[in-house]
Parts: C-alpha cells; structure tokens; sequence
C-alpha cells in the first residue's frame, strides 16, 4: 500500500442548506421533547459552525432518522405533526385534532384554525416551536387553554364552563411569538 492509500480520503464539505435542514431537524427532536432547550441551543451552535457531514451527522447521531424511525418506535402517524421552513403552514376548517400535536415553523408563519376541529380528548396538548416565526392557535368558544413555555401568550375571552376540554399549549419561541386566541388576528 502506497503512503497516498493509506491517506483518508477528504471530508464531504457541508453546503448551508445542509446545515439548515439539520435545524429543522434539531428543533423538531425539540418539539418532540427528545432534547432540552440547552442542548437544542449548543445543537444549533455546532450545526451552523459545521464544515462536512460528519460534523453534522454527529449532532443527530443519537435521534431518530425520519418518519420510519417514528413509526417503529410508536409514535405519532402522519396527521399529528406539520412543518413549514421558510414559509408558511395552515389547519382549518373541519379535522380531527389528535390528543398529541406538534407544528414546527422555522422563519415563517403558522395557523392552526381549531374552531371547527374534533377534539381527541379531554385533554389536548400542542407541541409548538416557533424559530423567527408566528403561529397563531384559534381555539374555539368554551375551551380552556393553559399556556406554558416560552414566548407562548393566551388571550381568550370569556370563562369555560366547569368541566370544558383543555388545551395545552407549550412551545418555544425564538424570536417569534405563539399566541391563543378566540379570534383571529388580521394585520
């Protein structure tokens, strides 16, 4: 073997939408709760400082690859997750809203129109991360919301009557903001 054999051939150079798919990648194992906020945060530090995909491919070495990944280890089936990356991503109308929902919008907007869904249960939980976006959530009369994270505000209208569904709203914002209300907000 010649000394230019046993040399390791160069590292694959990683292109800037290679390290932005690993953000949305990233926050999504967030929204799913499979890292915590400051391992997300040093994520983020070393997935915009990677040079090749061994750099990046470290970071989600320990998290799932993708929807068969999800499926094998039970989790949620498509219809109870939506993602939008630099754009934007909307529910409405008439749909079954699952017990456990989670959207991610990574610099873009999101709505999540909830007056004519079907609520699962009694219980209703939202995973939502917002990354320099909005998502805003309208719930419908005579819920009760209880919002929980950072960057989450609620403002609905009105008190529920005893026993009503909730909705649990915990997310994340990074220079965004997720709202509940009763109404939707024109601007």
């Amino acid at each position: 073997m010649s000394v230019e054999q046993d040399r390791a051939a160069p590292a694959v150079r990683a292109s800037d939408r290679d390290r932005e798919e690993m953000l949305v990648r990233l926050h999504t194992a967030f929204a799913e709760g499979r890292l915590s906020e400051a391992e997300l945060d040093e994520r983020i530090d070393l997935a915009l400082a990677a040079r090749t995909y061994d750099d990046l491919g470290a970071l989600a070495a320990d998290l799932p690859a993708g929807r068969a990944a999800h499926e094998e280890a039970g989790r949620a089936p498509a219809g109870r997750f939506q993602v939008a990356y630099k754009g934007s991503v909307a529910r409405a109308g008439r749909w079954r809203l699952p017990e456990r929902f989670a959207t991610v919008v990574y610099k873009g907007t999101g709505l999540l129109d909830l007056r004519e869904a079907d609520l699962d249960g009694e219980v209703t939980t939202l995973w939502v991360l917002a990354y320099k976006s909005t998502v805003q959530i309208v719930v419908p009369p005579g819920v009760r919301v209880e919002a929980d994270g950072v960057g989450v505000s609620a403002e609905v209208h009105g008190a529920p009557r005893a026993g009503a569904p909730v909705l649990r709203v915990k997310g994340y914002a990074y220079k965004g903001e997720i709202e509940a209300k009763d109404r939707i907000s024109r601007a």
